[in-house]
């Protein structure tokens, strides 16, 4: 297939690179030249703008950090709504249900498909193939672009008939990230001020009941090593943090847990942390507990 890609960043140069090994023809398009430049390697083509790379490709795929740009990209000067070739929008974005199902209406009016994409794993699982893909959309869309889909991860579950219900699923993986990750933290300051290894913490942890996404990925990966480069920003966390609750809330779920794990990340937020990773959340404990973690070699 030829292929639009618009937004090749921390996790959509590496999705893009996995289409590209499948051997798909792709133009690309991003506000960074850093980003492309790998890419361009590869005999990726240029668009100069959104409307540029629907003019070229039937199916675009959009992978962008905040629903501001995503918005603009599509409503904008030389939008994505612009575009005369654009058949097919696989979002791979969090932007919660009624972001979607927004973009969904507004190119259905040019002939447009929506196939909802969001995905999990971060960057590692991106360069590896090995993401979560969860999809919804028109069966029959959702068939077309599968081995566009099928590139990016082992397991591809298609939950739903229209744009909406993938957004409801990764909410749901978020939340229950953010959550893991603000009470790791809490309890991997308090097992390393008591005396305990973090690395024997890690392997006893991941061994029993209390093992999950932090404790498996952020802790070994960017927090022993003390490197805190994970792949996201906090203020990306925010983002989802505020969707699942603003989505849980009006479904009439009070989402208590959810609300206090929100409480710690917005605080480093307001303290300025906002723009680094999130793995760094396990420092802002560190100077609440007045206590460094030894690193991890």
């Amino acid at each position: 297939m030829h292929i639009g890609f618009l937004g090749v960043g921390q996790m959509g140069q590496p999705m893009a690179g996995k289409l590209l090994d499948a051997g798909h023809a792709l133009t690309i398009y991003d506000i960074s030249e850093a980003n492309m430049a790998p890419l361009f390697a590869r005999q990726a083509r240029r668009a100069d703008s959104p409307r540029a790379l629907a003019d070229t490709a039937e199916v675009v795929v959009v992978s962008l950090p905040t629903l501001a740009a995503f918005r603009a990209v599509v409503f904008g000067a030389d939008g994505l709504l612009q575009g005369r070739a654009m058949k097919v929008l696989i979002n791979i974005c969090t932007v919660g249900v009624p972001f979607v199902t927004e973009i969904a209406a507004a190119l259905e009016t040019i002939g447009c498909t929506v196939v909802d994409c969001p995905i999990s794993g971060g960057p590692s699982g991106a360069a590896a193939g090995t993401l979560s893909v969860m999809v919804s959309g028109d069966p029959a869309t959702v068939e077309s672009v599968r081995p566009i889909i099928s590139a990016w991860g082992t397991t591809v579950t298609v939950v739903g008939n229209a744009p909406g219900a993938a957004q409801l699923l990764k909410l749901t993986n978020n939340i229950l990230f953010a959550v893991s990750l603000v009470a790791t933290a809490e309890a991997f300051v308090m097992g390393a001020k008591g005396g305990l290894n973090p690395q024997v913490m890690v392997d006893a942890i991941n061994a029993g009941t209390g093992a999950n996404g932090a404790t498996r990925g952020v802790m070994p990966r960017s927090v022993l090593p003390r490197t805190f480069d994970y792949g996201a920003t906090l203020n990306i966390l925010m983002k989802d943090i505020d969707l699942a609750i603003e989505q849980g809330e009006e479904l009439g779920v009070p989402m208590w847990v959810c609300q206090a794990a929100r409480l710690m990340c917005k605080h480093a937020v307001m303290a300025g942390q906002g723009d680094r990773d999130l793995s760094c959340m396990i420092q802002v404990l560190e100077k609440a507990s007045d206590f460094t973690m030894p690193k991890v070699a």
